[in-house]
């Protein structure tokens, strides 16, 4: 990845700016300061979504009556981080948190305006997750501290004092010595016409006094316990029509041919188009990122356009349609395709993914263990179905979208339009749910792909859940065959795994783990393709959600295999990794969840630990530990009784958004390893509502404990929603192997039959 700027390290930059603001001169100048010095001293700037005047920067406008208004280029998905922007800003800004709000950054403006928001944000400015990532961190934290600077320079001239005597605090600027105070409102307009000679610099998290001891609700739930708050699905327009989008049912294939006039006299319909991928007309301007706009390809398709959607459901449901099926109708049944991976892993791998020391030292030892696993295909099913509104006419393009990534979104609707970048506006809607299928912007392809089709009118297009189910990005089907060789102490001196993977999928979670990554000092890892039909994604955490399951399941084999208790194990093979953090969180669990002791027959515990995504660094991404308490009835009902979670991200900045997403996490990982599975019959997916594709219910949850000890205090604020999908999966399975002595090694385990006697 190439970053616009020089990096520091977070230790590095404490140090540096510490000096600073002792007396040092300032030494830094990287592109973030840069990109909020320009953005503060550009003329005041308005777009159909920010009709602020006088702004302090592209990040900050002060109304007369103090409200801050704090531009964040992330949407929200439900993880809060829009909430977490806002916070980072109000750190160094110090304005009175009851009168901030939010609001989207534009990525027209970001782009008309040389990446704005983009420089020094880091690669994936608006990308709706990362929040606490270090290039994000410092962008937002010196548009703060340009802003409050600013207002400081400003109140000085009015009182003739220089702007070292001010304070601020609370929305407040205060003359010390002379007691007197100004409101940030009174100033903000004067403020705006402050041009800098120099940033100030940002301080040391010593000093921070919101962010890491604050812990406030997101920023948008009093809109949504009144309704207000709109999603991709409340977007209404003057004129605007419906369109019920029918894909290809077999991925890949093509529409052969419909009928349209047998639907055109049905209530309300006033259209049928189709979607061809060859009409993609190409972006005028090539991205300086590509932006996945090779995944974001549109799928052959015919829509309905009417007056409401049911019309256009309705009508869609009636029209005669006819599809070439292509290649993908070869595999029958699902279990078809699982003999087809399994069978990759007889065989070499076509790619090395890691190679150290001597992997053929595994036959050399005395005790081999040997396990495959398999996780299935799975769907992200976010609860609000995919939407988008599109309005589309020769000189312009306008989309309210409920995206992951709103300047992704904007290159796929250029490339879609073939319209230039500063002619396409996409103003980002509130989202239901994502979970990474919002990700690579199809669906916002899809939307303008019809709305180009009936043009000068808003269309929005609006998939059913059957639709979305059968059309999904999903979680990549993935196999391992791993195999370690033992010495006389049982201690792992050789690993060797194949893995077979049906599209590209990071292999985080298993290559990167501190047993691939140097406990066992003998290690090769391979993979190899099978072609498949299906479109797969980002699903939470990917790649680390199914290759966490199948090395810690291995890691607990090869314990049992060594007549050792699986925490004990673990604990001996990480004492020595440079990472205390695992060691800490595995103690933390385990004595929260009171790993050893007495349970009734039938009843078990597990643990497993993985992190995402260090990449295998010590101290970097967030580790997550879960005990699991489950236990199976002598029918083999699985009771997940108890999940308790320990985690070291370093550092955190919102206690209860945390623990909030831990929890959320662990439940997405639990409904994961125990439901999650998508069939396909002659080529196409079966499943298509909550019917057929069960998801755990509130009855069904856990008691889920989210214990803090575990956190190490090192300097980095590692992601957290992600991390915790991994484990939880390993743990569940390792305590049904307590309680049963039956292996699981594929998921989902609902299908496994644990009955005991």
């Amino acid at each position: 990845m190439t970053y616009p700027f020089k990096r520091y390290s977070r230790r590095h930059f404490i140090v540096t700016t510490a000096g600073y603001a002792a007396g040092f001169a300032l030494t830094i100048v990287n592109s973030s300061r840069k990109a909020v010095a320009a953005s503060a001293n550009a003329e005041p700037w308005v777009d159909p979504l920010h009709k602020s005047q006088g702004e302090l920067s592209a990040w900050v406008a002060i109304a007369p009556d103090d409200t801050v208004t704090i531009r964040v280029a992330t949407p929200e998905i439900g993880n809060g981080v829009m909430t977490q922007g806002a916070m980072t800003v109000t750190e160094e800004l110090g304005c009175d948190w009851s009168k901030v709000r939010a609001e989207f950054a534009s990525a027209n403006r970001d782009y008309r305006e040389d990446s704005v928001y983009s420089t020094g944000s880091g690669a994936l400015p608006f990308f709706a997750g990362h929040s606490t990532d270090e290039d994000r961190q410092l962008c937002l934290l010196q548009a703060g501290a340009s802003a409050r600077e600013r207002l400081k320079v400003a109140a000085a001239n009015r009182w003739g004092v220089s702007a070292s005597e001010i304070d601020t605090k609370d929305s407040v600027l205060t003359h010390t010595k002379s007691g007197r105070t100004l409101r940030y409102g009174e100033v903000a307009a004067q403020a705006a016409e402050v041009h800098l000679a120099q940033e100030p610099a940002i301080k040391p998290q010593s000093e921070w006094t919101f962010l890491g001891l604050a812990s406030p609700a997101k920023l948008n739930l009093p809109d949504i316990v009144i309704g207000k708050t709109c999603y991709g699905i409340d977007v209404q327009r003057p004129g605007m029509v419906y369109a019920a989008l029918l894909q290809s049912p077999v991925h890949g294939g093509k529409l052969k041919q419909y009928d349209a006039q047998a639907v055109m006299g049905m209530p309300g319909v006033r259209a049928v188009v189709s979607v061809d991928p060859s009409e993609s007309r190409g972006s005028p301007v090539k991205s300086q990122a590509t932006y996945g706009l090779d995944r974001s390809t549109a799928q052959s398709a015919v829509a309905v356009i009417a007056d409401h959607y049911w019309q256009a459901k309705k009508a869609l449901e009636a029209l005669p349609v006819e599809w070439e099926d292509g290649v993908g109708a070869k595999w029958k049944t699902t279990d078809q395709i699982y003999q087809a991976a399994l069978s990759c892993l007889d065989s070499p791998g076509e790619k090395v993914e890691r190679e150290v020391g001597a992997p053929d030292a595994v036959d050399q030892q005395p005790r081999i263990v040997e396990a495959t696993y398999l996780a299935p295909y799975s769907d992200q099913t976010p609860i609000e179905p995919l939407n988008g509104t599109a309005m589309v006419t020769d000189d312009k393009v306008e989309v309210w979208q409920p995206t992951q990534d709103p300047k992704q979104a904007l290159w796929v609707v250029s490339d879609e339009t073939g319209l230039p970048p500063e002619q396409v506006f996409v103003y980002p809607t509130f989202v239901g749910g994502a979970f990474g299928r919002r990700v690579y912007g199809n669906d916002v392809r899809m939307v303008v792909a019809i709305a180009r089709k009936y043009p000068g009118v808003p269309v929005k297009v609006i998939w059913s859940r059957e639709e979305m189910t059968r059309q999904g990005r999903y979680r990549a089907m993935v196999g391992a065959k791993l195999r370690v060789g033992l010495n006389d102490q049982m201690i792992p001196q050789a690993l060797h795994g194949r893995l077979v993977l049906s599209g590209r999928v990071g292999q985080l979670g298993l290559t990167d783990s501190p047993y691939a990554m140097g406990v066992i000092p003998n290690v090769r890892i391979e993979s190899q393709q099978l072609p498949m039909h299906i479109l797969i994604g980002p699903y939470r955490g990917p790649g680390y959600n199914s290759f966490a399951f199948m090395m810690e399941s291995f890691v607990d084999e090869c314990a049992v295999a060594s007549e050792v208790d699986p925490l004990e194990y673990r604990l001996n093979l990480l004492a020595k990794w440079p990472d205390p953090g695992l060691t800490q969180c595995l103690k933390v669990a385990a004595a929260k969840a009171g790993w050893g002791k007495p349970l009734p027959k039938g009843t078990g515990q597990g643990v497993a630990i993985s992190n995402w995504p260090g990449q295998g660094k010590p101290q970097a991404g967030t580790t997550v530990c879960v005990v699991a308490t489950v236990e199976v009835s002598k029918r083999g009902a699985i009771e997940v009784q108890a999940l308790d979670v320990a985690f070291d991200s370093g550092r955190i900045v919102n206690r209860a958004a945390v623990a909030a997403q831990l929890q959320g996490g662990a439940i997405f990982g639990l409904n994961m390893c125990l439901n999650e599975e998508l069939t396909i019959r002659d080529g196409r997916i079966v499943e298509g509502n909550f019917n057929d594709y069960p998801m755990l219910r509130i009855g069904e949850i856990p008691e889920i404990n989210v214990h803090f000890e575990g956190l190490s205090g090192h300097d980095r604020f590692g992601m957290i929603g992600e991390s915790p999908v991994g484990p939880v999966g390993p743990a569940i399975a390792n305590a049904i192997f307590s309680a049963t002595g039956k292996r699981i090694r594929t998921m989902p385990f609902r299908q496994h039959d644990l009955s005991w006697a």
